[in-house]
This record gives structure tokens, C-alpha cells and sequence, in this order.
């Protein structure tokens, strides 16, 4: 995979730029939902499902497709954006998320939605989860990519852990993790809540490649897939700090955001009913909220 050109690089901005608009207006349309979040990792999303995935909306069961888990369930909306921009659903449905018998739900469901690839819910298992089907690819000698997204704050989950052990006792080069490193959770600063440094240093110790980025540099994380695609004796892991709420610049950073819709988050800088029309303008136009 080459760097990104000058046009590939704009086409990710309009793609990131769209799916951003379709979190927040599925959101409001919920009511309920996460959305800092979503808004952090929209860049990633973008990249991945646009030029780093091997994957085909019209054979969504192909088998020599890419695996994508996201373990931080939470984020889903931002999944949901990304395959229905890419084709998988229509982007209309996406405002059916968390409605009663909407295949868009809170969590994501393997079996409701085609693109999906694992259920997940409780935080701290996807991770184990990819590593497991990792290790089942390579014993069958299949050629996909596993990829697992995964929150900062489940990094305080014991399973996790154990997930990130397998994969490097077995050496599972074909698995990359992409760790949201936002620095927040529901409680506030991460590292206020249970602090996580060094993480680097601590999937080295367990035998990992580390690679840190910023998140919001698409030709870093290109560059970083392309990179963990070709080491050949260990797992990689791609940290990427990102700024939640990226896009809105008067709720990004703040963790307050972390499980609130527009409409029913703070009030203390934008009146709650005008925060979709708000946000929308932020990330649509470049306004100033």
C-alpha cells in the first residue's frame, strides 16, 4: 500500500467530514448514545474503511475479507456511519440507531447488521476476541488481517490483558489493535480514574510492536497499517491519541461528553436545543459554536 496522494488524502477528509455529520444527526434523532467518542475515532474510521480494509459491500461474507472488532461497543455509532457511507446499508437507517427493532442498536449485534463482525457489549473482551480468531486464521493459513479497535479506558479491564499475552505468546502478526487513546472514560481523566502509563512500555514487556500516532493524521495511520503489515514476528498495536469530540471544538477534550447525545448534554456553553444545529455547523462548516 503506497502513501496517500494529495486527492486519496482529500477524499478521506470528506469521508471522516461525512461520517461525522451522520453521528451527530443519528444521535439526536436517539436521543441517547455516546458521541465524543465516535467523533474522536471518525478520522480512523475513515481511513480503514476507505483504504486500509479489505472488504467488499456487495459480498459482505467474502472470506478473504479483513476482520474488524470493536471492542469499545460504545462507539458503534461511528461504526454504523462508516458502513452505511461505504456502502453496506443506507445512510437513511441510521437514524432507526437504539429504536425499538432497529438493526442499529446500542451495542452492536453480529447477526443484525452485514459488515459486522463480532457482538460486543461489555467492555474488555473484543480484544481476546480478535486474538482468538487471529490464531484460528493462522492455523487454517488464511491470508486476512484481523483488526481490533479498543477504548483506553477498558485497558483497566483483566481480560484485556490476558488477550494482549496470547497474542504475544503466539505471535499473531496478523492482528493490529488500534488503541483510542482519548484519555477519557464515563468518570472523568483516565489517569485520574486508574492510571494506564506507560502503555507502550507495557505491550512491549508482553511482546508487541508499538506504534503511536496522532489519530488524527490520516497518513500516519495509513503509514502505521502498512507498517504493522509487515512485521512478521509479533502483533502490533497502533495508539492513537485523539481528541474526543473532534470536530466540535467547544466539547472536545471534555469527557462530560463521553454518553451524552445533542440535545441532552451539557448546557453550560450551548443551549440544548440548539446543540445538533450547533455541532452540525462545526463540523459541516467550520463554524465557530
Amino acid at each position: 500500500m503506497s502513501d496517500l496522494t494529495d486527492a486519496e488524502m482529500r477524499e478521506l477528509e470528506t469521508h471522516a467530514r461525512d461520517i461525522r455529520i451522520t453521528i451527530i444527526e443519528m444521535l439526536a434523532e436517539a436521543k441517547s448514545g455516546h458521541l465524543a467518542g465516535p467523533l474522536g475515532m471518525s478520522d480512523i474510521f475513515a481511513a480503514l474503511y476507505f483504504h486500509i480494509l479489505r472488504h467488499d459491500p456487495k459480498s459482505p461474507a467474502w472470506e478473504e475479507r479483513d476482520r474488524l472488532f470493536l471492542s469499545n461497543g460504545h462507539i458503534c455509532p461511528v461504526l454504523y456511519a462508516a458502513l452505511a457511507h461505504a456502502g453496506y446499508f443506507s445512510i437513511e437507517e441510521c437514524k432507526t440507531l437504539r429504536k425499538f427493532k432497529s438493526r442499529l442498536q446500542g451495542h452492536p449485534e453480529r447477526d443484525m447488521l452485514p459488515g459486522l463482525e463480532s457482538t460486543s457489549g461489555p467492555l474488555g473482551s473484543g480484544l481476546s476476541q480478535a486474538a482468538g480468531y487471529a490464531y484460528a486464521a493462522k492455523m487454517d493459513g488464511r491470508e486476512f488481517r484481523v483488526f481490533c479497535a479498543t477504548s483506553d479506558g477498558e485497558h483497566e479491564e483483566g481480560n484485556t490483558w490476558e488477550g494482549i499475552m496470547f497474542a504475544g505468546k503466539y505471535r499473531l502478526n496478523n492482528l493490529t489493535v488500534i488503541m483510542d487513546r482519548n484519555n477519557i472514560q464515563i468518570d472523568g481523566a483516565t489517569e485520574d480514574v486508574m492510571p494506564l502509563e506507560p502503555l507502550a512500555d507495557k505491550y512491549r514487556a508482553f511482546n508487541w510492536h508499538v506504534i503511536e500516532v496522532d489519530g488524527h493524521n490520516m497518513r500516519q495511520f495509513v503509514a502505521a497499517c502498512d507498517e504493522a503489515r509487515s512485521i512478521k514476528e509479533k502483533p502490533t498495536v497502533v495508539i492513537a491519541y485523539t481528541t474526543p469530540g473532534k470536530g466540535v471544538p467547544v466539547i472536545e477534550g471534555d469527557y462530560r461528553w463521553h454518553g451524552a447525545p445533542p440535545g441532552k448534554g451539557p448546557a453550560d456553553k450551548v443551549p440544548l436545543e440548539r446543540q445538533k444545529e450547533a455541532f452540525l455547523a462545526a463540523v459541516r462548516d467550520g463554524e465557530a459554536v
